[in-house]
């Protein structure tokens, strides 16, 4: 039996939401460092002891941004990797997905407070791991681990088979990132996609 929502437990869920849309924009534009709670309790014009009931810290605040930023790719992934297809036209499909979210200008804002800032704050390189590449490597590693057993792929470590998968994927996003090339159009990216695929098909071909 489904539990109805209070109007209370509706305006808290919807205050929280209103909280990490908030941080989510001060984090990307002003760096984790640069960012304080004060300064996010200012801008939803409230008080930090408002703030810090939600969250009891920074850290907290940012692990849900990470959660906030990284929910829809986690859907779009078990989407991506589905039982019922190919393999090839399986992973095809992921890294397409995979290569249009990292190069999402938001996510390569994340990416780079990530690399820029982890030196001196290594909890959210922790944090960004687990929420993000860890669960990707898990889920795409599982997916070839059972392409291995079927035959479908050549028998080998299916983790470090996804590592390589991904590793080939996002060489434009590299590229992206170090500013030398400006984000390709879709089919572009589909393109690359198919033919690093196609790399991979070699290498593990049964």
């Amino acid at each position: 039996m489904f539990e109805t929502k209070t109007r209370r437990d509706q305006n808290r869920e919807s205050r929280r939401a209103a909280i990490v849309s908030a941080a989510r924009d001060a984090f990307l534009e002003q760096g984790y460092a640069a960012t304080s709670m004060s300064t996010i309790a200012t801008h939803l014009g409230g008080s930090k002891g408002t703030l810090w009931a939600y969250f009891p810290s920074k850290e907290d605040l940012f692990a849900a941004v990470l959660d906030d930023v990284t929910a829809s790719f986690r859907r779009n992934l078990d989407d991506a990797l589905r039982p019922g297809r190919d393999c090839h036209t399986t992973l095809v499909d992921f890294a397409e997905r995979f290569l249009l979210k990292i190069l999402n200008p938001d996510n390569m804002r994340l990416h780079r407070l990530i690399v820029g800032e982890g030196g001196r704050f290594p909890e959210i390189g922790r944090l960004f791991y687990a929420r993000g590449p860890q669960i990707v490597l898990e889920r795409l590693s599982d997916y070839i681990r059972g392409r291995m057993e079927a035959g479908d792929l050549r028998s080998d470590d299916p983790l470090k088979a996804a590592i390589t998968l991904i590793q080939l994927t996002q060489t434009q996003h590299s590229l992206r990132l170090w500013g030398v090339a400006e984000i390709p159009e879709t089919e572009d990216v589909r393109a690359h996609a198919t033919e690093m695929v196609a790399l991979f098909n070699r290498a593990y071909a049964p």
